[in-house]
This record gives structure tokens, C-alpha cells and sequence, in this order.
């Protein structure tokens, strides 16, 4: 290189010459990025050197013996921006005359300082570097990147080799330290892949991680995922060069005023194309950290269990981590989310969602190599796309804030945009708005969070929380992103397989995501006219329910300004007198169809046979079209999907529909159709669901109600439609299911007690804090029962406790409906006194308070 020449030149060893030689290089526009900031560092490091060589001469021949310059940290790694600090360390082995060295240092300072540079120096001995760096972590990272320039040159390595030794040596207690450095720089600072106006270097996912990263590599613990890496961090220390070239600043914070002038430095098209790259980096570097980490925590934990392991084996080798099954292909091991060993992606396409959904339900991470064997392997999804599938988004949606971190590591991998081709415009994308705190793809997300915390007050939560993911979708697009978004969510909800009418209110829900906000805030409520057209934009009682909720998810995931208690009480208004509105029409409630229809005639024939018997009638159907008929008292193998015996979607082929819930068209197949008569008689409900969560049966849905029987046969029969699987594996052998019924039913089997001690010696974990449940009695449900409406985290035997309950009240159960949306149960129970008829108000409201008492107990 030439510059490291003019350096050398008597002319130009002086500042006046090295200011020259660096303005020249900083003006060069055909080099820049790495070439530019290496150059930076030789032509520094020769005039240094000069400095170091006159300096040593003043003080004649043999004075300064064994002592060299060092350069650590940034420079140390020969990534100068134009506006670095120059990190230096005036290393010494103690035997030259401290006022020589003292001199020396002057000499090499005072230069550095004449010209306006920045300086971080000291002058230290190898011990005395190492001893500080024993007390300062940040002293430490900076010596891990130590370089020579000038002097000793075995002094320099011997000082490097013996603080990375120290280093090595010291990660189990470095590391952890260094890890909540990482974190508490993370809080004061937030994340750089949202904010807009970043700091490069100390917000998450900026360059003091990706440096943090390098350390973590030096101490051989863990390694980061290379891939992508070196590209963010290099797109991270270009726009920093950009940035101090225009603003003639050492400044790492990205202002929104030179926003365009940096953009326009690196030949990119606007601000927010600069504002994509730096969050695309970003997200790499922070994803990148996120995997390290806890990989440093495995790492460490293994070496604190191995001493206690071998002493308890006797010196045998350690067991292998221990692994639970989540879902069907999934497993748990050592704190990730892993594959099970007979997990096939190549031949299951809903792997992928399956296993998010489980890890987020969980609370726990999606493994590195777990993610990238699927996103090798796993095949597209058919279009539309397959029950489960469909039902595994909103389980993973439903989560709540684990949600974001399993998110993300799909991000990582490509996943997301390969399953809603439609994100690619939204990921990263800038929002010019101080009220947002996030960009939109990361807003979509939050968004999904926030109501997933609101799912107990909509009767159909998997409509609420894939609104919440699509209501901005159109903002990739030109124009009002409303109306663009209208026409995207269409096409993303039909091909994830949502029925026409569900399309329908996805659509209207993106389209109008904004009226209620706006109308509340900015129109007279007291217009009749006002209050109309918003009816006629929502149309229905439950699309306004869904709405209100997302009003809300959305105003609390934008930011701190957007929502507030005064906002709150005026959408809340508004949506009570547009709720008037659409009472006054003849709208349809898809929970009121409490009267029993007409029996068909496998149920008639089923009901007849458990009259003749006087005991439990079972039938199974394979498929929704009335396929084959497994026996009377048989249980085939098949998929399923709601957890009243463990964790919801979990089935083998688990399968769930939007359609399911209690408004639509006619449900695809959502698994195995079991049906189950039973001479009316108390109990039926929580017997037959309890029979299920023993023996890990997972149900979808459930529709309970009395058919009527020839007129020549005596009695009643109670008709139980089930959709269910096995959590894990097969389903159990019918004979032994029938006998726990009949046992259940007349009481010598104790359900409750065995579900108990089932749950204490086998705790599940469960990663999310779910809303707590919420019973209601809805108005004006039906003119011939009273309807009880259950919202709450579907989970082990609640439909068997909401029966307990529900028996606890004395009160009969009519008809039931119930419908697993994600991680969420939609039930509603249509019940009447003794007397068959609804019940008093009050008489109600206990039942409702009693049944939620016993879900919270």
C-alpha cells in the first residue's frame, strides 16, 4: 500500500503529514468498507510506528529495551472508522527507566491528541495488564484483540497468548459475566432492528454483540453461527463510516436528519432502504447472540452436573439429557426444542409450525439445528393448507410473548416468508412514526401478542389473533394500506384454508382495523349517523366483538402513546351503541342454536342399542363424509387435536379449523369422529371427558344434546360427537377405554384423583401465562336454557372440570359446544333448572361464578 510509505517519509512521519495521508485515503470514493477501514489502520499503524521509532531514539541506544505499542480493541482489529478512537497500550517488561517510558509515552500521546483524535491509551506491564484485565471485563475484551505495531515484538505475544489463556481459563465465570453486560446494554439502549434512530454500536444485535461474539468464540466454550454474521457485522461499520464522514462526528447514533445524507454516502436509495439494511444486520447479529448464549448456558451447566454425575455413578459415563415429548415429532432436551429422533420434515410439511408452536406454548426455544434441518427438509404446504397446519399458527400466535422468540428464529431461517410468501415486504420495514416503537413486521408480531392476552372476550380467538398478524400487512404496498391489506388478507386466509365466511371477517377485520379508533376519536358519537355506518362497515355482532379486541392488541403493540384509558373509554362507547345497532337487526348468533336436531340414522341406531344395554353405545367414523364404523364399543387410531388430555394441537396428525368454531360452514375434517350414547343420567359430561384426559386423548370439539328415540322405546339417550387423537402416538385399545366409561359412569372409578396424581408425578411444564379463564352468561342466548359461556387456556381435563362444575350447580346440561381454537377453549353450555326450564338471573350468574372459581382453582 502507498500510504504506509508516505508514513514512512521523514516529511510525512509528522502529524501535519499523517492528516494529509489520511484525508486523501477518507476522500478516495473508489475505496471504502473493509479495504478503506484496513488501510485506515496500516497508515495509522506507520505513523505510530514512526512516533514509537523517534521516541525510542531520543532516549539512545538500550534505553528502552523490551517495550512495545500495542493496539487493542477496534484498532486492534484494524477496523478504524474515520472517526475511531485510537485504543493503544504502551506495554513494558518493568526493566527500563520509568521516566524513559514515561518520555515515551508523551511522544506517541501528544502527537495523537495535537491532531484532534480521540485516544484510549495506558501504560502497563504484562502483569499489570493482566491483573486489570482480572478487574475489568471491558479491559479484558479489548486485550483479546491486542495487535502489534512497534517495539518488542515477543512482548506483545506473550502478553496476548497469556490473557486469552487467562481468558480460556476463566469463561465459566467470564462469560455469565459478560452475558448481563450484554443485557443491561440491551435495556439502556433497546433493540437496533426497530429503533429509528439506532445506536450502532451499543443497542442489541449492534457492534459491541458482534464483538461480545468474538470473545465468546475465543474462550472455545461456543462458537456463533457463522452464517450471514461477517456480512452484518461489515454492513454495520459501513453505515458507521458513512455516518462519521457526513456528519465529521464520532458519533455512533444514527439521527433521522442524516438518515438520507448516509444513505446517499453508501449509493443507497433512500432512508429506508438504510434503515432495512441496518435492521437486517442487526437481526443476524442479535439472532446470532440469542443462539450463543444458550449455548454458553448448556456448555456451563454440563460441567457443573458432570463432577456430581460421575460421583453418583461411580465414575460411569453421564447420562444422556433426558427428553419429553411436546408434540408429535417433537421433543424437549436440555432446555431447547429439538426433533425427535423419528421425526421425518421431508415427509411431514407441518413440522415446521408444529414444533413453534410447541416450543412457544412451552416458553422455550426453537434449537439452532433444529430449525435449519427443517428449513432443509420440510416440504411446502399444499394450498390451502391442511387443518393442523392452519390450527398450529394460531396455537404458536396464542402463546403470547414467547411467541416473539420462536418468530424470530423462523425469521432467521427463512421460514416465515416461505409459509406467508406476503411477509417478505413487511420484514424490516421502517416506520416513519413516533408513536411506533416497532417496525411492521415485528409490530404484526406484537400485535398478535397483545391479543392473545384478549382471547377470553371473542368467541373466536383464532379469527383475533390471525387479524392481528395480517391487520398491516399492506403496508408494503403503494397506497392506503388498509385497502391494500383488505385484498392480501383475502388471498393469505383462503390459502391457509379458512372457510369463505371466515375469509370474509379477516377481510373486514384488516380493512377496517382503524374505524373504531378513529370514529371514536375523531367523530360525534351522538350522530345517529356516525353510529350507523359503523354498523353497516362491521355488519355483525362478532365481527365487532373481533374488532373491538383488535383495536385494542393493536393500540398497545404500536407504543405508549396510542392507547390509553381516555381512547379505551371511547372505542368502548362507541362499540356499545354500534352493538345496539346490530341488536336491532336480525343477525344470526351462532351460539344460539341450543335445541337438539334431528338424530341421524347411525345416531338413532346407536342411541337404540344403549337403551337396549343400559350402557355406553361407541362408534368411530374416520372421516367427516360418514366413512367406516369401528364397532360399538371401539376406539380406532387417528388424528385429533384438543387438549382436555394434553397439550392443544399436539395430535398425532392433529387437525383444527377455523370452521370448527361456532360460526361458519361446514368443518373440514378435523380428525377422528368418535360418538358416544349414553342413557341420559347425571354425570355424562364430566365421566366421558375425564375417560379421555386419563387416557391422553386429545379432543377438537364436542356437541352434546339429547336425540329423541322411537316412540315405542322408552327413555332418552345423550348423544356425545367428539373429534379426537392421542397425544402421542396410537390411541389406546377400545375395550379398556369402554370399561373406564362404564366405571366412570357408576362411580367406582375416581377420575378426578387419578387425573391428580397423574399431574403430580408428571408436572407439565408450561411456558406462557395465560389470561385467566373467564365464564359468563351471554343475553339472550336462547328462550329455552340459559347459555354459560367459557373462555380459558385449553389444557389436561378441563372439559372434565367444567363438568364437575357444572354437576356441582345442579343444573342440566342441555347441549354443549365445544371448539379448541389454538391454545384457547371456546365452550358454551346451554343448561336449565330441574324443571327444564332457563334459569333466574341470579340463579345464572352463580353458576357462571362457580364454574369459573373451579377453572382458576
Amino acid at each position: 500500500m502507498e500510504a504506509p510509505k508516505e508514513s514512512a517519509d521523514s516529511e510525512d512521519s509528522g502529524p501535519s503529514g499523517y492528516a494529509a495521508a489520511r484525508l486523501r485515503l477518507l476522500q478516495e470514493e473508489a475505496r471504502s468498507g473493509p479495504p478503506r477501514r484496513s488501510a485506515l489502520a496500516e497508515l495509522t499503524d506507520g505513523w505510530l510506528n514512526g512516533l514509537f521509532a523517534a521516541g525510542t531514539a531520543d532516549a539512545g541506544p538500550g534505553a528502552l529495551r523490551g517495550v512495545a505499542l500495542v493496539a487493542v480493541g477496534g484498532y486492534g482489529r484494524g477496523e478504524l472508522s474515520p472517526r475511531s478512537d485510537l485504543d493503544l497500550l504502551l506495554l513494558h517488561d518493568g526493566g527500563a527507566d520509568p521516566g524513559a517510558v514515561a518520555a515515551l509515552a508523551d511522544r506517541i500521546w501528544y502527537p495523537v491528541w495535537d491532531l484532534g483524535l480521540a485516544l484510549d491509551h495506558s501504560v502497563r506491564t504484562p502483569a499489570e495488564a493482566r491483573k486489570t484485565a482480572a478487574d475489568d471485563l471491558k479491559v479484558h475484551l479489548g486485550l483479546l484483540d491486542a495487535r502489534h505495531i512497534a517495539g518488542d515484538l515477543g512482548l506483545t505475544t506473550g502478553t496476548r497468548g497469556a490473557v486469552l489463556a487467562d481468558w480460556r481459563n476463566q469463561a465459566p465465570q467470564r462469560l455469565p459475566e459478560l452475558r448481563e453486560l450484554c443485557a443491561e446494554r440491551a435495556a439502556r439502549h433497546g433493540e437496533l432492528s426497530h429503533l429509528l434512530e439506532p445506536d450502532l454500536k451499543e443497542a442489541r444485535g449492534g457492534l459491541r454483540d458482534a464483538t461480545a461474539l468474538r470473545a465468546v468464540a475465543a474462550s472455545w466454550l461456543a462458537d456463533a453461527p457463522r452464517e450471514g454474521l461477517a456480512e452484518a457485522r461489515r454492513t454495520l461499520l459501513d453505515v458507521r463510516d458513512a455516518l462519521h464522514l457526513t456528519t465529521g462526528r464520532a458519533t455512533d447514533r444514527l439521527a433521522l436528519q442524516e438518515q438520507d445524507q448516509v444513505a446517499a454516502e453508501l449509493g443507497l436509495l433512500d432512508a429506508d432502504t438504510l434503515l432495512r439494511q441496518v435492521y437486517e444486520a442487526a437481526r443476524t447479529v442479535a439472532y446470532a447472540g440469542d443462539v450463543t448464549w444458550r449455548e454458553v448456558g448448556r456448555v456451563l451447566r454440563s460441567r457443573k452436573a458432570r463432577p456430581r454425575l460421575r460421583g453418583l455413578l461411580g465414575g460411569q459415563k453421564a447420562a444422556v439429557a433426558e427428553r419429553s415429548p411436546l408434540a408429535e415429532g417433537v421433543v424437549e432436551q436440555d432446555g431447547e426444542v429439538v426433533l425427535a429422533r423419528a421425526a421425518r420434515p421431508e415427509r411431514d410439511p407441518v413440522l415446521p409450525l408444529r414444533a413453534a408452536a410447541a416450543a412457544a406454548q412451552a416458553g422455550l426455544p426453537l434449537s439452532l439445528h433444529a430449525v435449519r434441518r427443517i428449513a432443509a427438509a420440510a416440504k411446502p404446504l399444499p394450498t390451502p393448507w391442511p387443518a393442523e397446519a392452519r390450527e398450529q399458527l394460531v396455537t404458536l400466535l396464542g402463546a403470547g410473548r414467547p411467541t416473539v422468540q420462536v418468530w424470530e428464529a423462523l425469521e432467521a431461517e427463512g421460514l416465515i416468508t416461505r409459509l406467508l410468501p406476503d411477509w417478505e415486504r413487511v420484514w424490516c420495514r421502517p416506520q416513519r412514526n413516533a408513536v411506533h416503537t416497532w417496525t411492521v413486521d415485528r409490530h404484526l408480531v406484537e400485535t398478535a401478542v397483545r391479543a392473545a392476552d384478549l382471547t377470553r372476550r371473542v368467541g373466536r380467538p383464532d379469527l383475533l389473533l390471525v387479524a392481528a398478524l395480517l391487520h398491516d400487512i399492506g403496508k408494503g404496498w403503494p397506497g392506503d394500506h388498509s385497502v391494500a391489506g383488505e385484498i392480501i388478507a383475502r388471498d393469505v386466509a383462503a390459502r391457509i384454508g379458512f372457510d369463505r365466511a371466515d375469509v370474509a371477517v379477516l377481510a373486514c377485520l384488516v380493512r377496517h382495523h382503524l374505524l373504531l379508533v378513529e370514529t371514536a376519536t375523531r367523530r360525534d358519537l351522538d350522530d345517529p349517523a356516525t353510529v350507523r355506518s359503523v354498523a353497516e362497515a362491521v355488519g355483525s355482532p362478532g365481527t365487532l366483538e373481533l374488532l373491538h379486541a383488535l383495536t385494542e392488541a393493536d393500540a398497545l403493540a404500536t407504543g405508549p402513546a396510542a392507547w390509553s384509558s381516555w381512547r379505551g373509554s371511547l372505542v368502548a362507547d362507541l362499540v356499545k351503541r354500534v352493538a345496539a345497532v346490530l341488536a336491532g337487526d336480525e343477525v344470526e348468533d351462532p351460539y344460539a342454536a341450543g335445541d337438539a336436531a334431528p338424530a341421524s340414522a347411525e345416531e338413532e341406531r346407536l342411541a337404540v342399542e344403549a337403551v337396549r344395554t343400559g350402557a355406553p353405545v361407541v362408534a368411530l367414523r374416520a372421516d367427516s363424509g360418514g366413512g367406516a364404523v369401528e364397532g360399538t364399543a371401539g376406539f380406532g387410531s387417528a388424528p385429533g387435536a384438543r387438549s382436555d388430555a394434553g397439550a392443544s394441537g399436539a395430535g398425532a396428525v392433529s387437525g383444527a379449523s377455523g370452521s370448527a368454531g361456532p360460526a361458519g360452514e361446514q368443518a373440514e375434517p378435523l380428525g377422528v369422529e368418535l360418538l358416544v350414547a349414553v342413557p341420559e343420567q347425571g354425570g355424562v359430561l364430566p365421566a366421558v371427558a375425564g375417560v379421555l384426559a386419563m387416557h391422553r386423548l386429545t379432543v377438537r370439539t364436542a356437541e352434546l344434546r339429547a336425540v329423541g328415540l322411537p316412540e315405542e322405546m322408552p327413555g332418552s339417550v345423550l348423544m356425545l360427537q367428539w373429534r379426537v387423537a392421542a397425544e402421542y402416538g396410537s390411541l389406546p385399545q377400545a375395550a379398556r377405554l369402554r370399561a373406564d366409561l362404564v366405571r366412570a359412569l357408576d362411580g367406582s372409578l375416581d377420575i378426578a384423583a387419578r387425573l391428580a396424581e397423574r399431574d403430580a408425578a408428571y408436572p407439565r411444564r408450561r411456558g406462557t401465562v395465560a389470561p385467566p379463564p373467564r365464564v359468563t352468561v351471554a343475553s339472550a342466548g336462547s328462550r329455552r336454557a340459559t347459555v354459560i359461556e367459557v373462555r380459558a387456556q385449553d389444557a389436561p381435563g378441563l372439559l372434565h372440570r367444567i363438568g364437575r362444575a357444572l354437576e356441582a350447580a345442579e343444573v342440566r346440561v342441555r347441549s354443549a359446544h365445544v371448539s379448541t381454537l389454538g391454545a384457547n377453549a371456546v365452550d358454551a353450555f346451554y343448561v336449565t333448572g330441574a324443571d327444564g326450564a332457563p334459569l333466574a338471573g341470579e340463579r345464572a350468574a352463580g353458576v357462571a361464578r362457580g364454574v369459573e372459581e373451579a377453572l382458576r382453582g
